[in-house]
């Protein structure tokens, strides 16, 4: 759903707790590439639907056909599972996670690599790979969540894929924070509304070099950090800007 600037997007299997299937998986990835050519879109809700964010992969539509493939299959799915991931973190938009229930397994990858989390009180989350019979190195969740909430506590939760609940996610910084969940969906517009009425190339910009800078030196990240100012300082949105401050108003970027 897209109302003005902001998109939402809906994971609509409750009766599943929004488990995901091969076809969601492959919507999802399409839809955020889709994203990347949609500049009038500046952010992005992802939500679910009934009392859970998304429990991970289906038992049976994923898992169960998963157990009969051979490695040039297995390899064809976890690709694809990683793509969304590449395509979350690549389209231009941020993304608000609204998190209204539990976050499993791949769901919890996704929450982690949205921009913002948001969630209710009922919000458990647990990266659930190791009780699965696999390795916690799954859809990114080992190199983004020890940069969200630290490597020691990031550790412990891929090592033993335990549960913690809300209010402790949210004191590790995993969550930006919790509200009650009538209150959820308002919250997780008014962050997206703030992000879209800000500038048009500096949120892209700042989204990417949040990402691009992980893997940089200090001194690469400020050449960085100096080429991309100068670029952008000769963007109309700086102009803008600075014509609000004189005139005591809002900026209105393009």
């Amino acid at each position: 759903d897209v109302d003005g600037k902001v998109a939402t997007i809906t994971l609509a299997r409750p009766e599943r707790l929004n488990a995901l299937t091969f076809e969601v998986y492959a919507g999802l990835r399409d839809l955020f590439k889709w994203l990347e050519s949609q500049a009038q879109i500046r952010a992005v809700i992802l939500t679910g639907e009934g009392r859970g964010f998304c429990s991970g992969g289906d038992v049976e539509d994923i898992i169960g056909k998963l157990v009969e493939m051979d490695h040039d299959e297995l390899l064809g799915f976890t690709r694809m599972t990683c793509e969304t991931v590449a395509n979350m973190r690549a389209c231009p938009q941020p993304i608000v996670a609204a998190l209204n229930g539990t976050v499993a397994g791949a769901g919890a990858a996704l929450a982690v690599a949205c921009d913002v989390r948001i969630a209710v009180p009922e919000a458990k989350i647990a990266f659930l790979f190791v009780k699965a019979g696999l390795s916690s190195a799954d859809m990114g969740a080992s190199h983004l969540l020890p940069r969200l909430i630290g490597l020691g506590r990031a550790t412990e939760l891929l090592l033993t894929g335990d549960f913690i609940d809300a209010a402790t996610a949210e004191r590790w910084g995993l969550y930006n924070r919790v509200v009650p969940k009538e209150r959820l969906m308002d919250e997780a517009r008014q962050v997206a509304l703030k992000i879209a009425a800000g500038p048009a190339a500096g949120i892209p910009a700042s989204k990417h070099t949040i990402d691009r800078q992980l893997s940089m030196s200090l001194r690469d990240a400020l050449e960085h950090d100096a080429k991309l100012q100068a670029e952008l300082g000769g963007h109309p949105d700086f102009k803008e800007a600075y014509r609000a401050f004189k005139e005591k108003r809002p900026a209105k970027f393009g």
